[in-house]
C-alpha cells in the first residue's frame, strides 16, 4: 500500500526545486530573450541525444515546459528509460519562443544530469543481471537535488535505498560505537520502533566477522557489509545461510565496475554504489530552435 503522505512529500520536494531551478537562473527576467524575441513569436524546440545512453529526466522536462508556460505542446519520442544513440530525438516542445529559450537550460540540466545517473545504473545492473542482486543508490546526492537523482536510479534500472533519515533506522559505525556496541545498538532501535509503532526496517552496518555475528543474534531486518573484501562477502553469506537466517544481506563500499560482478555472484541480496549518484556523468544533449 502506497504511503499518500510520503508521495505528496516527495512530489513537493520535486515541485519546489523545478521552481527554485527556474527562478535562480531567470531572477527578475531572462534579458536576451526579452532583448531579442517578440513575445508572440513562435517555434519550435527538438531536445536531441549527443551520445548513446539511457534517457532520464522526459516527465521532468514536461514539468519544466509546463512551469515556463502552460500553453507550450509537448511531443514525446523517448520515454525514460528508453535507450538512445547518438542523433536520436527525444521530444519537441512546440509554442511560444521565450518560455522555450526560459525553459531551455534548466531543463537540459536535469536531462542530462538525470540520463547520465541513468545509463551507469543500467551497466552496473546489466553487470549483475545473472546473479539475484539489486543495485542500491545511497544518500550521496547533490543537496536539492536527491529527489530527481533517486529517480533516475530506478529509471536505470536499480532500487533505492532510504530516501532520507526518516524512512529508516540505519545504524552506522558511529552510532554503533556512540551507543556502546552493536548489540545495543540494535535492541534500542527494535524497543524505539515498538515505542513508536513506526513502520520501517532496521539495518546495521557490521565492519567484521565478529559484528556480523554479534548483529545476527539481535535479528535485524538487514545487515551491511562495510568494506567486506568479496572474499570476505561471500564467507559472510554462507555464514548466515548457516545460521539459517532470513536477514538481508547488503554489501557496500570499494564496490565499483571492476569487482561488482565479483561481489554479486557471492550472493548477497542487494550492492549499494555510491558512485551512482555523487560522481555523475552527464549524458550529453542539445536543444536546438526551429523558427515556424
Amino acid at each position: 500500500m502506497k504511503n499518500l503522505a510520503r508521495d505528496d512529500f516527495y512530489e513537493g520536494c520535486r515541485a519546489r526545486a523545478i521552481m527554485l531551478a527556474l527562478e535562480e537562473d531567470r531572477y527578475t527576467g531572462d534579458i536576451t530573450t526579452l532583448a531579442t524575441i517578440e513575445p508572440l513569436q513562435e517555434g519550435l524546440a527538438v531536445i536531441k541525444a549527443k551520445e548513446s545512453g539511457i534517457v532520464g529526466g522526459v516527465d521532468v522536462a514536461v514539468q519544466v515546459f509546463a512551469a515556463c508556460d502552460p500553453d507550450l505542446s509537448v511531443i514525446l519520442h523517448r520515454k525514460d528509460g528508453e535507450a538512445v544513440q547518438c542523433g536520436d530525438m527525444i521530444l519537441e516542445v512546440k509554442g511560444k519562443l521565450a518560455p522555450l529559450l526560459i525553459g531551455e537550460r534548466t531543463t537540459l540540466n536535469f536531462m542530462q544530469r538525470m540520463s547520465g545517473i541513468a545509463t551507469r545504473t543500467r551497466t552496473y545492473v546489466e553487470k549483475v543481471s545473472h546473479t539475484k542482486a539489486k543495485i542500491l543508490d545511497t544518500r550521496k546526492t547533490v543537496p536539492g537535488l536527491r529527489y530527481f537523482d533517486k529517480e533516475a536510479v530506478r529509471i536505470g534500472g536499480g532500487v533505492n535505498h532510504r530516501f532520507g533519515l526518516f524512512d529508516m533506522i540505519l545504524i552506522k559505525d558511529n552510532h554503533i560505537d556512540a551507543a556502546g556496541g552493536i548489540a545495543k545498538a540494535i535492541r534500542l532501535s527494535q524497543k524505539y520502533r515498538e515505542k513508536k509503532h513506526i513502520d520501517v526496517q532496521i539495518e546495521t552496518e557490521v565492519r567484521s566477522m565478529d559484528e556480523l555475528s554479534r548483529a545476527l543474534v539481535c535479528a535485524p531486518d538487514i545487515i551491511l557489509l562495510d568494506n567486506f573484501t568479496p572474499d570476505l562477502i561471500n564467507e559472510a553469506v554462507i555464514y548466515v545461510k548457516s545460521a539459517c537466517s532470513s536477514v538481508i544481506l547488503e554489501a557496500s563500499g570499494n564496490i565499483g565496475m571492476h569487482n561488482v560482478r565479483e561481489v554479486a555472484e557471492t550472493g548477497v541480496d542487494f550492492i549499494s554504489i555510491g558512485e551512482l549518484t555523487h560522481s555523475v556523468k552527464a549524458l550529453d544533449l542539445s536543444m536546438t530552435i526551429v523558427l515556424i
